[in-house]
């Protein structure tokens, strides 16, 4: 019985190097949204550019376009900025989504960094983000030409995550 007990740290060791080894395996941008294969929730928002102008879910339906949750105050979205412009520049059409920001800053990072964006809303409450189930910025949406979500990204948008994930959705 003594020496069973010699064996229980070794037994413990092994089951907590099985769990972590599993853990390690996974993809940590990866976080399943019950919105895939569904329509991007309804809403009603105001213009980045012109407050008095209110654009809906149903005028971006038509064509395939990616969703870009993003805001001044994520770090990350400035790394990723500058790869969303290369993708605007290749015709790809994107939605940016300005999370739970101020306009003026936005704004003004638009004009700084170059806007990549066909369509801007604004959803300073958060509302829309909350509706699609955003856990902070950036995320990105990828959504067909009906307005159905096909594919939900957290984390930055670089080359590397466009040719392997996103791209492969969007064309097809």
């Amino acid at each position: 019985m003594n020496r069973l007990k010699l064996f229980i740290p070794l037994m413990l060791f092994v089951v907590l190097a099985v769990f972590l080894g599993l853990g390690l395996g996974k993809d940590p941008s990866y976080l399943p949204s019950a919105l895939i294969d569904k329509p991007v929730p309804e809403f009603t928002l105001p213009d980045l550019y012109d407050a008095e102008h209110m654009i809906s879910d149903k005028e971006l339906r038509g064509e395939p376009y990616l969703i870009n949750i993003w805001a001044t105050w994520c770090p990350s979205c400035r790394v990723e900025h500058p790869f969303l412009n290369k993708l605007s520049e290749q015709g790809v059409k994107i939605v940016g989504l300005n999370y739970k920001d101020e306009r003026g800053p936005a704004l003004e990072w638009l004009k700084n960094f170059s806007d990549p964006y066909q369509v801007s809303i604004a959803d300073k409450s958060g509302r829309l983000g909350l509706d699609l189930g955003v856990y902070g910025a950036p995320e990105t949406f990828v959504v067909d030409a009906q307005g159905i979500i096909r594919y939900k990204h957290v984390g930055v948008v670089d080359e590397r995550v466009w040719r392997s994930k996103l791209a492969p959705i969007y064309n097809q």
